[in-house]
């Protein structure tokens, strides 16, 4: 059973590609979210159920640059590669980006995670490359680029 489900709410995420070129503080596509709006008020209820431990950021670093590739296209620094041959539409996102980090919940994250970034490359990581458990722990490292 998901460690969603096991807290009575269904599986959802969203937001590692949102908008724009690499979606700095000024960009308005930062704010637009990336979970469709009939699923967006549950996937921001969900709440990541690890608390962040040296040992869990420490996890999802590892998992951010070896098991879950994020690093190919977000960047060792997490700020997203903006010259990446055969991206098609939207560039990835720039995870230290304050205005990004605070408008998007956790929620929508693991959303994105599972279900992909409509209108960008972001694929689905859940289940294929990524156990839910993995997912929240590379979401507490993402964290850890904007300082929270």
């Amino acid at each position: 059973m998901s460690l969603i489900r096991k807290r009575g709410v269904s599986c959802v995420f969203a937001v590692f590609l949102l908008g724009g070129s690499v979606a700095w503080g000024g960009d308005p596509a930062v704010l637009k979210p990336r979970v469709p709006p009939d699923r967006i008020e549950e996937a921001r209820t969900w709440r990541n159920p690890f608390p962040v431990t040296p040992e869990r950021l420490e996890r999802g670093k590892k998992l951010f640059h070896g098991k879950g590739f994020c690093v190919t296209c977000h960047g060792r620094d997490g700020k997203g590669l903006g010259n990446i041959p055969g991206l098609r539409g939207k560039l990835p996102r720039n995870f230290t980006d304050p205005q990004w980090q605070d408008a998007r919940t956790d929620g929508e994250l693991f959303w994105i995670l599972q279900n992909g970034s409509p209108g960008t490359d972001m694929a689905s990581f859940i289940p294929l490359v990524l156990t839910e458990e993995e997912a929240w722990h590379v979401l507490l490292y993402v964290r850890a680029f904007g300082g929270t």
